[in-house]
């Protein structure tokens, strides 16, 4: 869960830099709406839905207030996807030779003929 909170640490300040960005450019419709992350771990998303971090490593801590700040100022929003749902999964980990058809066929890849 450590490593995930991290990922989606340094993908929220990705976000930040992205909704700053858009915010200087002149014709772009204000206001910025939140930048959507969609998460496939479902304990990250609990501890990030608290607002309390109970656990003992300090840079998860400051991760956590990192990650709650943007998701209140209305910077980032998380929503969750499954792992059947979510297509990058092949990239991440091991998976059965169906899902893996399945998921690379929606990502646009061609089957090897």
């Amino acid at each position: 869960m450590e490593s995930e909170f991290i990922a989606l640490d340094k993908a929220g300040e990705e976000a930040e830099w992205l909704h700053d960005f858009l915010k200087d450019v002149p014709c772009w419709d204000k206001p910025v709406r939140s930048v959507m992350i969609h998460y496939g771990n479902q304990s990250a998303l609990r501890r990030t839905q608290s607002s309390m971090y109970n656990g003992k490593s300090r840079h998860i801590r400051r991760r956590h207030k990192t990650v709650r700040q943007l998701i209140t100022t209305g910077i980032i929003s998380i929503d969750y996807i499954k792992s059947n749902d979510n297509i990058t999964d092949p990239l991440t980990k091991g998976l059965p030779k169906d899902q893996m058809f399945c998921l690379s066929r929606r990502m646009g890849l061609k089957p090897k003929v």
